[in-house]
């Protein structure tokens, strides 16, 4: 017996109040890195702007949850297509007038009063689409599965991502690019290839980051001149040396890690910082955190965030469509590795990349990529039918 209610009755409460405490905790956090910003940014109340695109971005929730998301499959492709050729457009610097280019990255376009967008962004949500239709696809197509079609379904997954994921290697993002390989691994695992294939693909990756890691340290000049720019490189170097390169580029992760120690058990106090962080709105606001309300204020932040994630995956769980749940693996898989990422960094467990901290950091496109994201998420929801014995 369908017990089927209509799709506002079945609106995700739980997610969208843990997304308003998320919003909460993000203002808070802006509002205490404010006083640490440079002199030219401090008249600029990003606190405003905030909220300003998650009103952007609850209407991006509201748009998406109109349209069934079985929807989706009709357009994926047309969607992928059209941030395919942004992301061109970033490389071939078409307009010159509107690409931009920002601490030697170009990856960004300037909207006249918009302000800079990212198209990978965008991408990131689009790429999930698509993977999801080609497993839907090819499940249906071949009901029977064998290795050799197994490893033509991984074909066709690889060469989707592997095609923008080059272009963004060129601008050069790095941290975009380890969201689109979050966003690939994440599809690999719910896709139903099978699972020796999936620890070949793994030990393979290891082996070759293993390697990379190895010539670094045994041949750095190599790995300077054949592997990695400049820009790139000093990422490296910053995280795996930062205290010989204190004054460059392990300047960032050195006062970020000072931040988050003297924030001790409590933290300093609200709106008392002491520690200089640059970008500290943005790419650095968990270390604001950390200092100002010390080890149980992060602890509350990873543990809404651990809400979220434990939310999304009950509601991927339930979902008995097969799109529905790639959907949902993908937003899961996206989100999941940007926080990881974020905090990991500035803790210097990873290299920084410039990931912001979703939902909590400052800015425009980002935030309004995750408030569609979980648009997605609640229009799984909302249309996962009930039934009377499940």
């Amino acid at each position: 017996m369908n017990t089927e209610k209509n799709a506002q009755q079945r609106i995700d409460y739980s997610l969208l109040f843990i997304l308003f405490l998320l919003a909460i905790a993000s203002t808070v956090a802006i509002i205490s890195a404010q006083p640490t910003l440079p002199e030219k940014l401090k008249n600029i109340n990003f606190v405003a702007q905030q909220w300003q695109w998650y009103v952007v971005g609850s209407v991006a929730i509201a748009v998406t949850m109109i349209v069934d998301y079985d929807r989706f499959k009709q357009v994926a492709w047309y969607l992928y297509g059209f941030g395919f050729l942004l992301l061109v457009g970033l490389e071939i610097n078409f307009p010159s007038s509107l690409v931009q280019t920002i601490k030697g990255a170009t990856s960004w376009y300037k909207l006249p009063g918009i302000g800079n967008f990212q198209p990978s962004e965008l991408m990131k949500i689009f790429l999930i689409l698509v993977l999801s239709q080609i497993i839907v696809n090819h499940r249906e197509k071949y009901v029977e599965s064998s290795v050799k079609l197994d490893l033509f379904l991984l074909g066709k997954l690889s060469i989707t991502t592997i095609a923008p994921l080059l272009l963004l290697v060129k601008q050069p993002d790095m941290g975009m690019s380890m969201v689109f390989m979050s966003i690939f691994a994440s599809m690999l695992v719910v896709s139903g290839i099978r699972w020796r294939i999936l620890v070949s693909i793994t030990a393979a990756f290891l082996s070759l980051v293993a390697l990379l890691v190895y010539t670094f340290f045994a041949f750095p000049v190599f790995f300077k001149e054949h592997l990695l720019d400049d820009y790139q490189l000093n990422r490296f170097y910053g995280w795996l040396a930062p205290y010989e390169h204190s004054n460059a580029q392990g300047f960032q992760l050195i006062k970020s890690l000072l931040a988050i120690g003297s924030g001790e058990l409590s933290g300093k106090g609200y709106l008392q910082t002491e520690v200089f962080l640059p970008e500290s709105h943005t790419d650095f606001i968990f270390a604001i955190i950390a200092e100002q309300f010390g080890f149980i204020g992060a602890s509350i932040v990873i543990a809404l965030f651990f809400l979220l994630i434990y939310r999304m995956i009950h509601i991927a769980l339930e979902c008995n469509d097969p799109y529905g749940s790639y959907l949902s693996a993908g937003v899961i898989g996206m989100i999941t590795f940007q926080v990881f990422q974020n905090i990991g960094m500035t803790i210097g467990l990873l290299p920084i990349t410039g990931l912001p901290l979703p939902f909590i950091s400052y800015g425009g496109s980002s935030l309004a990529t995750y408030m569609l994201a979980i648009g997605i998420i609640l229009n799984v929801r909302s249309r996962t039918k009930k039934y009377l014995f499940d």
